[in-house]
């Protein structure tokens, strides 16, 4: 998939050296429970090239278009824990420092939600972060996705600070009437 800026597509092996270096960043990282080895960033790309296998779609290797530069992932995935919201289609992205705040992950996930929505006929996706996570949330807000609720992410533990977290939805219906105004 190609926006005006991005390339989104499947995973390369030249991608997991600077995924590798991303994953270890504490910046990066500061919302997810903790930063990954080389080890687990290589496991997780795996994980995502058999999610692609299994359900058509996943989190696509993000590519600047002017120079071929690995920026991150953005995408959709099935998440594999159980709530009140599941099962359900999840929107995600992870980028570099460096790419942030230029709008590639709005631009990149309105690319995703066009593939889900049209490609591959979802009728709802769904985005979530802690509360803290504002970037996150602007991104959500920006590409239409609504506020729902606060919910206890199931696999951490009760006293973790990133247990509480919000969460973001935006219909088919929603979606098609942005398109058009």
């Amino acid at each position: 998939m190609e926006t005006s800026r991005l390339i989104l597509r499947k995973w390369r092996e030249s991608d997991l050296d600077p995924f590798a270096k991303l994953n270890a960043d504490p910046e990066v990282m500061r919302y997810m429970p903790a930063t990954l080895s080389y080890e687990q960033s290589a496991q997780m790309v795996e994980r995502i090239k058999t999610h692609f296998d299994e359900y058509g779609f996943g989190l696509w290797a993000v590519e600047l278009k002017q120079d071929a530069q690995f920026a991150g992932f953005i995408g959709l995935s099935v998440p594999q824990f159980t709530a009140y919201f599941t099962p359900c289609i999840e929107i995600g992205w992870r980028l570099a420092v460096p790419f942030w705040n230029q709008g590639y992950a709005s631009e990149g996930a309105q690319a995703a939600l066009e593939f889900g929505f049209t490609e591959c006929c979802l009728n709802e996706v769904v985005s979530f972060t802690v509360p803290a996570n504002k970037a996150s949330r602007r991104v959500m807000e920006k590409i239409g996705m609504t506020y729902i609720d606060n919910f206890d992410h199931p696999t951490l533990a009760d006293g973790d600070p990133l247990k509480r977290h919000v969460l973001y939805r935006i219909c088919k219906t929603d979606w098609d009437s942005k398109q058009h105004n």
